[in-house]
């Protein structure tokens, strides 16, 4: 006799389980976040490797290769910025004398509207500054500044590990399932790995089309440091949902502190807008919706999630970690409905209407019979 459990039984299991499972994450974060970023590199470097690989060079070169490219494109990125924020820094006095006024503009409006005195003003940053240096602290700084060089560090030795291990990994998850579901597992590692390397290079090809017409844009309007501000624009568009308007508020800002023209800084916004509308209406649905199927309500909830756990490198993983979860789910018959849920096939008909639900699950079974 198979025991069934009530409806409060297997909630109160799925609670308990999500709560230990985001626990685990939150204490493992330094950990995970970097595994999973080099994850993601080895998918995607598989064609890299391959192609090396017919040259009879051996494995172990070929993957060293492999990771030396990388690295050096970039490092190529990183010199390029640096000498973009190298110029920046240069104009610091004028700007540092643009935020002076701002602020002064800033805290005369607040007396007006909120009748806070600047010096109450003044208190309140203070106490807020205070709290934070004590709540960081030296120990804090130093932390973050050692979690960074040792996920830096790290990345690379994961990437050439899972490109390594490869074959004894999959080897493994092939194992742990029974051989009659084999096909079913092949198919499905299959998708994951088309997945996530079509969407780590439509992302990329986002982000150079992001980042070239962010750029064309301020320069026509004669925005100080275009390409510095661009490339910024078009990284920070990488998080989803919340980078866009982060990289308007920060280009606004930057632009009106340098130029001192609200004329420029609105021109900024305006084009941070058009390449917004052409991001989310041309460039997403046809680059990287075609090949990752999420509707926007969970993937901004996802994002949010992945942020309160593992910082801004959750944000970056959980739109693919949650398209892998839906590839899986699509292919377990007791999880369908969670892949379902996860995807963007809204159905026409109201599933709450018993006739429409009849007429759907026949038309179903009419084409299963077809097929």
């Amino acid at each position: 006799m198979i025991r069934t459990w009530p409806l409060y039984a297997k909630l109160a299991m799925i609670l308990l389980f999500l709560f230990l499972l985001f626990y685990g994450i939150f204490l493992g974060q330094h950990i995970l976040v970097p595994l999973g970023f080099s994850f993601l590199f080895a998918v995607l470097l598989r064609p890299l490797e391959v192609a090396i690989l017919r040259l009879h060079i051996p494995r172990v070169i070929a993957i060293l290769l492999v990771i030396l490219i990388s690295i050096l494109i970039v490092a190529g990125i990183i010199v390029f910025i640096s000498s973009q924020i190298a110029s920046f820094m240069s104009d610091i006095p004028a700007v540092k004398r643009n935020l002076e006024d701002l602020w002064t503009q800033s805290q005369g409006w607040v007396a007006r509207t909120f009748h806070l005195t600047a010096r109450q003003q003044n208190n309140l940053i203070e106490q807020a500054k205070s709290e934070t240096v004590n709540n960081l602290g030296a120990v804090g700084t130093f932390n973050i500044i050692t979690a960074s060089l040792a996920t830096v560090t790290l990345i690379p030795v994961y990437v050439f590990l899972f490109m390594y291990y490869r074959t004894l990994l999959l080897r493994f998850v092939m194992q742990i399932f029974d051989e009659q579901h084999s096909p079913r597992v092949e198919e499905c590692i299959r998708e994951i790995r088309y997945v996530v390397q079509h969407y780590i290079t439509g992302l990329l090809t986002e982000t150079t089309i992001v980042a070239i017409l962010n750029t064309v844009g301020l320069v026509l309007i004669g925005a100080p440091y275009a390409v510095l501000l661009g490339l910024v624009g078009a990284i920070l568009n990488l998080i989803p949902y919340i980078g866009g308007l982060l990289a308007m508020l920060l280009t606004a800002l930057l632009v009106f502190t340098n130029t001192g023209s609200v004329e420029t800084m609105t021109w900024s916004l305006v084009v941070y807008l058009l390449v917004q509308f052409i991001d989310n209406n041309f460039l997403v649905p046809y680059i990287i919706g075609s090949r990752v199927k999420l509707n926007a309500l969970f993937s901004i909830i996802g994002v949010l999630l992945g942020g309160a756990l593992c910082g801004i490198g959750g944000m970056f993983l959980s739109i693919p970690i949650i398209a892998i979860f839906k590839v899986i789910f699509d292919r377990i018959d007791e999880l369908r409905p969670w892949g379902q849920l996860l995807g963007d096939d809204v159905p026409t008909w109201n599933p709450l209407s018993g006739k429409n639900f009849r007429r759907n699950r026949k038309k179903t079974a009419t084409i299963k019979k077809i097929s």
